[in-house]
């Protein structure tokens, strides 16, 4: 089965060939809506809010000629208790991809274990691998002139601060590790990444370009770019009294940059709270990124446009081209035989490439 829950799903090739697509859709936007995703319905399956992503991922597949569907958790029969893998067949009947936004990172492997259809993590207390291809689509494009060679981003520092066993740090080690990025990881020793992310880079060979340090001056010395995410994610509500209190001193304000290069890039993947993990003025100055929200639609449509993931859609003009004319002379409904047929080879799908056991 082929999905996408990870940055490194995606073979170093097709990464390269998904940045240039998305500068595409960027630069001809006004072109749209394409045919890419066309007949093709794609569900979103919410157990946490969104406002970006959802946008993004909706607008995108519209955009792509496609019908997205939203689905949350309370309005399923998930919330009453039916089985993941009930439910996942129920949605490969019907769909030709899921989306998914949850807590648990086992959630969504459970589901790509029982769907018949690609799934897609948009993203999971784990890691949140469509932002960090957002993320490093915008730095391209301040870094190398439009150049989508991941060339453009080896031998970069990017420092991130604040809680650094949160999501966003662990998609942004595992980007360092596959792009050449240095990744410095500043914040309280309570928050050091943790082993699961380090299994992660081990299982797939892959070498750690991390450091982590509890002094904001050293994290943030020479950096090309400093980045932070909320210090209360979803779901830890009830520690905001000790996360806000242990997170004070790795603010990212003005003088977090005195170290740093003098070009340094501030990013942050939104929504951010002012007076927290960012002050007011650093989000007023000339150092924030350009909005990455409208990189991450491009980049999400790139991802889904159809070039890398095997849908029922495929399937079903692959196996009619072959075994159309027999199928008709026995079932005279069109309806039906697309039914038939996608019943009988949707096994196909498992034929999809494997993740690589090695970027090199």
């Amino acid at each position: 089965m082929r999905n996408f829950l990870q940055e490194n799903d995606f073979q170093k090739e097709e990464v390269v060939q998904i940045f240039a697509n998305a500068f595409d859709l960027k630069n001809t936007r006004a072109q749209r809506p394409t045919k890419d995703l066309a007949g093709q319905s794609w569900g979103m399956l919410f157990y946490k809010q969104s406002t970006r992503t959802r946008v993004s991922f909706e607008v995108g597949i519209r955009e792509l000629g496609g019908n997205p569907l939203i689905l949350d958790q309370s309005s399923t029969q998930i919330g009453r208790g039916e089985s993941i893998e009930d439910t996942a067949k129920v949605l490969s009947r019907f769909l030709d991809g899921l989306i998914i936004r949850t807590h648990g990172h086992e959630l969504i492997e459970e589901f790509a274990r029982h769907t018949s259809i690609p799934v897609v993590n948009a993203l999971t207390d784990f890691l949140h691998p469509c932002q960090i291809y957002a993320d490093c689509m915008t730095l391209l494009e301040k870094w190398s002139d439009g150049n989508t060679s991941l060339e453009g981003l080896k031998g970069k520092k990017l420092a991130f601060f604040g809680d650094t066993s949160c999501n966003m740090a662990n998609s942004w080690i595992l980007a360092g590790a596959l792009f050449g990025l240095e990744i410095s990881l500043c914040g309280p020793e309570s928050f050091k990444p943790g082993k699961e992310i380090q299994q992660l880079l081990q299982d797939n060979n892959l070498s750690p370009t991390w450091n982590f340090t509890p002094d904001p001056d050293a994290g943030a010395l020479g950096a090309d770019a400093v980045y932070t995410d909320v210090w209360v994610s979803m779901g830890c509500e009830e520690e905001s009294q000790g996360r806000l209190q242990a997170m004070q001193p790795y603010q990212v304000k003005d003088s977090t940059f005195e170290s740093a290069r003098q070009d340094c890039l501030f990013m942050h993947c939104m929504p951010a709270h002012p007076g927290e993990e960012v002050s007011q003025s650093v989000l007023d100055s000339q150092r924030v990124c350009p909005p990455i929200l409208e990189r991450k639609s491009h980049s999400q449509c790139s991802i889904l446009n159809g070039r890398f993931f095997l849908t029922r859609q495929k399937i079903v003009c692959i196996c009619k081209r072959l075994f159309y004319p027999l199928y008709h002379l026995i079932i005279p409904e069109k309806d039906e035989i697309d039914s038939r047929i996608f019943g009988r080879f949707r096994h196909l799908r498992t034929c999809s490439l494997v993740r690589p056991s090695s970027w090199g």
